[in-house]
């Protein structure tokens, strides 16, 4: 039977993709090869310099984020080198493993999954390392299993702290266009991205912004590499060509996204996104229910997970509010399977969008037997009044 009105995909991504986007995909596929292209590639190209807000090379791939964590690690360093990573998280966790299966040696700084990464025990670590055996320190910007965000600029203090040469390494696929980060001014080596987040395109796309440090260990890797070798795209980058076939009407999206950013302002789209994941955790309170992210200031904008009450399923209250009101939540991952939830307020997001998807929780909770008070959707609008602007 079919299911009246749209349905309402609020995961922390992939998020959902404006009709302009959609409509700049739905181009004729371009000889990638002739010189039509080489205008396409480099207003991709350029485009995410601003984005990465850099002055230095970013890579496209035709990859997940998957792909990109691969390509920082195996351009940078070599089988056998140390890097330490900090527990944040699913993602982290993902990242380490595939750390390890690339031949690296990470060692694991362990967290709580409740607040973003911990600079004093970076710190701590890389100053106990007075043989500089460490290579890469790698940080989850935007922690999407939790909802924590990592202060880069601290951890970059941390490393110049500790007087370590070690390679600053961050995944922000999905912090990237929703919450201020700054690829140059906070000092990171590479840069990890995706297009499926705050890019508002489907997934398919992947980015590495390098530093000219990182550019240089990348002429000394002993890692093998043929696909996700940065030395191979930049002569063919810098006629705005790839070295292999690119996902050609991906970039057409990726160009139309970047326009639609620079329309807004990247600082209004940091400041919705600011303003949404505040109006989210107020909701949450006024349900009577528990932020996962329990560190102040590591709050995300980009997602809110919600604690469950105790004895209560996360995975049933999300396919009961699918079942009866269309909405997609997302999932606790690992750790926190099946006891927590995540509302995604990202990408290409409105105060409309904030309060459908808020009172389809609230409605939600109810249904499933969720304990809770009512009047969190209300508390969220309250919110949105008070902190309304005139554009």
């Amino acid at each position: 039977m079919r299911t009246a009105g749209r349905h309402f995909l609020q995961i922390p991504g992939p998020s959902p993709v404006p009709d302009r986007i959609m409509r700049a995909i739905d181009m004729p596929v371009m000889d990638h090869r002739g010189p039509d292209f080489a205008d396409v590639g480099r207003q991709a190209l350029d485009g995410m310099k601003w984005i990465f807000k850099t002055e230095n090379r970013v890579f496209i791939f035709p990859a997940s984020g998957t792909g990109a964590w691969e390509a920082a690690l195996v351009n940078t360093l070599s089988p056998g080198d140390k890097l330490i990573m900090s527990e944040t998280g699913h993602f982290s966790t993902l990242w380490k493993s595939l750390a390890i299966k690339l031949g690296f040696d990470p060692e694991f700084l362990e967290g709580d999954w409740r607040s973003g990464a911990d600079s004093e025990k970076i710190e701590a670590r890389l100053r106990a390392d007075t043989n500089h055996e460490i290579k890469a320190v790698c940080v989850v910007h935007n922690e999407t299993s939790t909802g924590s965000v990592s202060r880069i600029k601290e951890v970059r203090k941390a490393i110049d702290e500790a007087n370590h040469p070690a390679l600053l390494m961050v995944d922000t696929i999905s912090g990237l266009a929703s919450i201020d980060y700054q690829h140059d001014e906070w000092g990171v080596d590479v840069t990890v991205g995706g297009s499926q987040k705050g890019l508002m395109l489907p997934p398919g796309l992947s980015f590495n912004a390098a530093s000219e440090k990182a550019m240089a260990a990348s002429k000394n890797t002993k890692s093998l590499h043929s696909y996700w070798n940065w030395g191979e795209m930049v002569g063919p980058n810098d006629k705005g060509y790839f070295p292999y076939t690119p996902a050609t009407n991906m970039l057409y999206g990726l160009i139309e996204a970047i326009k639609m950013l620079r329309e807004e302002g990247l600082d209004n789209v940091f400041a919705r996104h600011i303003r949404h994941g505040e109006a989210a955790r107020a909701a949450v309170r006024a349900w009577g229910l528990e932020v996962l992210c329990n560190r102040q200031g590591d709050e995300s904008g980009v997602l809110t997970a919600v604690l469950m009450p105790e004895g209560h399923s996360a995975d049933n209250f999300r396919a009961t509010t699918l079942k009866h009101f269309n909405m997609s939540l997302g999932n606790g991952l690992s750790k926190v399977a099946d006891k927590v939830f995540r509302i995604g307020h990202l990408g290409d997001f409105n105060d409309l969008t904030l309060m459908a998807t808020l009172s389809g929780v609230e409605m939600g909770l109810g249904k499933a037997n969720v304990p809770h008070n009512s009047g969190g959707a209300q508390a969220a609008m309250e919110h949105l009044k008070q902190t309304a602007t005139l554009s």
